[in-house]
Parts: C-alpha cells; structure tokens; sequence
C-alpha cells in the first residue's frame, strides 16, 4: 500500500474534534510513507489533512476540477495537483492513484464519494479496502443503518464488512494493512447489489 485517499469536508464542521482527527490521520499517513490523494483543496478538513501530511514531510497529491481550482480553493503547495475537467474525471483519477480510500467527517460529497468507492469494490472495479474513521460517533447512525441494511437482506454481510470502521486512524490504517478483499462473486451469488 503506497497512498490512501481521504474524502472530507471543505467545512471544518463545528466540533473541534473533526480538525484534530484530520491532523492525527494527517501525521500517521506521512509517518507511514503514505501519500495522501485527496480533493486538493485549502478550505476546511481538506486544508487541514493535506496541510498536516505535508507538515510531517509527507507527500501530498491533490485532484481538483477547473471550475473549483478558477475559484482560488485549490491548494497550491502540494506535492502534486492534478487539474481536471469535472467531478467525475475527479472521482475516477483520486481512484486509479489510491490503494485505500477513508471518509473523515463530512458532507453530502463525502458521502457520495464514500459510497461510489464502496459501490465500485462491490462490483469487482477494485480490490481496496475502504474506511470510515468515526470521530466522536459522528457516522454512528450511519453505521446503524448500513447494519440493518445488511439485516433485511439488501447488503451481503461480505460487503457490509468490507466497509471498516474505526475511532483512531492508527487502528484503521492497521485494519487496512491487514484487509483482504471478499470474493469477486460474492455479489453474483447472493444476488445483492
């Protein structure tokens, strides 16, 4: 595993606690030799992360869209910042350059992003594993529904635990260490999508 990607907010959200976990994931990546591949910009969780890596002389690669990058958010002090056509080559770069994908706290483009990158393992497009880090409880309810979406039979338990979760970045990073993509088949068999 050589980079991770890191969706979060462009918000910094109201509990100090948010900025912290981004500093510490930050620090652990860099400690790690992890290359952080996030949205590249220099507003709110997003800022705080790739300011954090870099911090610890780790290396950064930030993917931006024109029309993001034209509104001066783009972080310019990266290892790296790829300018891209639109949302979707976005999407699809920040996943051909990572080898694990985590969700800090964050907005409906977290989510998204969280969801298109589970979606897309299920279907057998890659084999990474993929993470919430769950400060403060903030995706505890989001936890508890993706649990009783597996429980009435529309999650394949393989792929409900496919999703990993974690309140410290040290122990997810070490959970994805260790992860082991479920079956290609899975999906086929148990005719859940």
């Amino acid at each position: 595993m050589k980079s991770i990607c890191v969706y979060c907010g462009s918000n910094s959200g109201r509990e100090p606690a948010y900025a912290r976990a981004a500093v510490s994931l930050g620090h652990k990546l860099a400690e790690r030799g992890l290359t952080l591949i996030y949205g590249g910009g220099q507003v709110g969780l997003m800022g705080t992360l790739a300011d954090a890596v870099l911090e610890k002389g780790g290396e950064v690669d930030g993917v931006i869209p024109e029309f993001l990058a034209l509104k001066e958010i783009a972080h310019m002090e990266l290892t790296r910042l790829h300018v891209v056509k639109s949302m979707h080559a976005r999407k699809a770069k920040m996943e051909r350059l990572s080898d694990g994908f985590i969700a800090l706290p964050g907005g409906i483009g977290t989510m998204e992003e969280l969801f298109e990158i589970w979606t897309w393992g299920q279907l057998g497009q890659h084999r990474n594993p993929v993470g919430l880090l769950n400060v403060d409880g903030y995706y505890d309810e989001l936890v508890a529904f993706l649990d009783k979406m597996t429980a009435q039979g529309f999650l394949a338990p393989e792929h409900r635990g496919a999703l990993m979760v974690s309140d410290d970045a040290e122990a997810l990073l070490d959970m994805f260490a260790a992860y082991e993509a479920p079956p290609a088949d899975v999906r086929i068999k148990t005719g859940q999508t």
